[in-house]
């Protein structure tokens, strides 16, 4: 397979790497070159900064990997052209030329994989079969609490964190849109979500032009009840998930990766994640799913349509954060 990039920041350099691992070497690049990140890994690799130019070397798939407001720049294009997509989440940051897209897809025929890779965490797997099972011994979900909090300034300490795409709303960033993840990972374990209302805003002394903080409220169409807290100022960082059952709770926390199963008689069960388990394992098995799609024709485990739907919530997150207002999806 030839794969063309799209973006060289921390995460196309991630996929650039595990493309590697892979076995697969056959990469073009598409890039501003304005990246605060050394590029001599890929001094042997054929660069291009002109988006024609570089889909002139038909790619089969590309990693759409650059800021989020600049995604569907590239991915229309490359759709029209046939290309497998890979896409880093969210998909965009407005439902503008989304239509684009889905038109262009039908006509390329290719594939869409919206990379949540938070899918692949045997944590939240092992959560999302516990769910699942109906004689799981702690009953059914009735109310579920998630929490992300990290400092900003220390995601890249290599850079400036106000000129990240994360912290410009222009570009895409904002905490809802960057921290998406759990809006998806609750979306694949409970199923969808029929209403929310949020708050939004900006409680740190960080210099942003986006909100740093988002406070919601969800109602799934289960019946299953929960709350999200993201944010860009919790020292040290925070990523975990509480689930209240019928008879017992199921916990997670992302920095040990492992689950904590406990019964109404408080005895506890507990999931450890694979001996030497790493981080990049996500990333890593994300990608081998995708090339699976492309190469055997399956479905992918998180579609556009996934992508597009978590777009929807974070906007909707927004809007009742900027309204003070309760958000209704339509069945």
């Amino acid at each position: 397979m030839k794969f063309l990039i799209a973006g060289f920041g921390s995460i196309g350099r991630r996929h650039f790497r595990n493309l590697l691992s892979l076995g697969i070497d056959d990469i073009v690049f598409f890039r501003s070159n304005q990246s605060t990140i050394s590029d001599d890994e890929i001094a042997d690799f054929l660069v291009e900064t002109d988006l024609q130019s570089a889909l002139s070397h038909k790619p089969d798939a590309v990693i759409i990997a650059n800021p989020t407001s600049l995604h569907l720049d590239v991915a229309i294009q490359a759709a029209k052209q046939g290309c497998h997509l890979f896409i880093e989440k969210p998909i965009s940051h407005s439902l503008e030329r989304v239509d684009l897209l889905q038109k262009a897809l039908q006509q390329g025929g290719g594939k869409v994989f919206t990379a949540f890779q938070f899918r692949f965490h045997p944590g939240l797997l092992t959560i999302k079969n516990l769910i699942s099972t109906p004689s799981s011994v702690i009953g059914r979900p009735l109310y579920v609490r998630s929490h992300w909090g990290e400092h900003l300034p220390s995601w890249h300490p290599w850079e400036d964190y106000r000129s990240s795409y994360a912290a410009r709303s222009e570009m895409g960033g904002g905490v809802v849109l960057t921290l998406s993840h759990p809006i998806d990972y609750l979306r694949w374990i409970f199923g969808e979500v029929v209403e929310l209302t949020a708050k939004t805003g900006n409680r740190s002394d960080l210099e942003l032009e986006c909100e740093d903080f988002a406070e919601v409220q969800f109602t799934f169409r289960n019946g299953v009840t929960g709350s999200l807290h993201v944010d860009y100022y919790t020292k040290p960082k925070l990523h975990d998930m509480v689930i209240h059952c019928e008879g017992g709770s199921i916990s997670w926390n992302y920095q040990t990766s492992g689950v904590v199963l406990v019964d109404e008689d408080e005895k506890q069960v507990i999931f450890s994640p694979p001996e030497g388990y790493e981080r990049n394992r996500m990333y890593l098995d994300e990608l081998a799913h995708f090339i699976d799609v492309c190469k055997n024709d399956k479905e992918p485990l998180c579609s556009y349509a996934d992508g597009k739907q978590v777009l929807d919530i974070c906007l909707g997150i927004l809007q009742s954060g900027r309204y003070q207002e309760r958000v209704i999806f339509e069945e």
